[in-house]
């Protein structure tokens, strides 16, 4: 019985690229999904499970890095990145981002499929994490659209409350000191700016708990940081 063919998603843009992609992947027994905007290609992170995502940095809905993120708020998945800039501190924030390897277009057939394999190798064996849907308790966060509720009614969250509570659930019933919500949010330059923190930390919980005042979900652990109580 032969083995399922492993799938490989590429979210780019420009048809050329996915036609040289797909012919190139068919040849060399892979399947394809392919996508040609950065939501769509996210929503088929969450529903296909692809074994690697090959991503383009020139989406025309959105960055490719904020497309990379979003991926990364759940899953583990090799993601490769095809970009045409050569700076290095573009490729540095690439690999920060969670990117597993990248190509500078043009391209060889032979680099891509190397590249793709080095990437599925590092996490091979390792469990599947893939939730793009999670829930705490009444509260339900929808991870591939970015859609937050609360006993079905949806919650609007502001870039930053949203950025916030993921950070939280990466690290879900474990305390998180405030210095490193403050640098996975804000950025490395506010490690310091603990008000930030506490100002945002008090909207959400004005907009997910039943009694702010007394939180059951997000937990302040006096001198440390926060904590998102593992309850489901």
């Amino acid at each position: 019985m032969n083995a399922q063919p492993q799938t490989i998603l590429i979210i780019e843009d420009e048809v050329q690229i996915r036609r040289f992609v797909r012919s190139s992947l068919a040849s060399h027994g892979y399947a394809l999904l392919e996508a040609g905007s950065g939501q769509e290609g996210v929503e088929h992170a969450a529903q296909s499970r692809p074994d690697c995502v090959i991503l383009d940095l020139g989406l025309p809905d959105m960055e490719g890095l904020e497309v990379l993120r979003r991926i990364r708020s759940w899953s583990a998945v090799p993601i490769v990145i095809l970009t045409a800039r050569g700076q290095e501190q573009d490729k540095i924030a690439l690999l920060d981002a969670g990117a597993d390897d990248y190509l500078t277009k043009p391209f060889g057939v032979g680099e891509l499929l190397a590249r793709l394999r080095a990437a599925m190798r590092r996490t091979a064996g390792l469990p599947a994490t893939e939730q793009p849907v999670m829930r705490i308790g009444d509260i339900r966060i929808d991870m591939a659209h970015r859609q937050v509720s609360r006993n079905g009614e949806a919650i609007h969250l502001t870039p930053i409350e949203y950025r916030l509570l993921v950070a939280l659930l990466r690290h879900q019933g474990r305390v998180v000191t405030q210095r490193q919500l403050l640098q996975e949010v804000w950025g490395p330059e506010y490690g310091d700016a603990g008000h930030y923190l506490r100002i945002y930390m008090q909207h959400l919980r004005h907009k997910l708990e039943d009694d702010p005042a007394r939180p059951r979900y997000l937990l302040t652990e006096p001198g440390v940081g926060y904590r998102l109580k593992d309850e489901a």
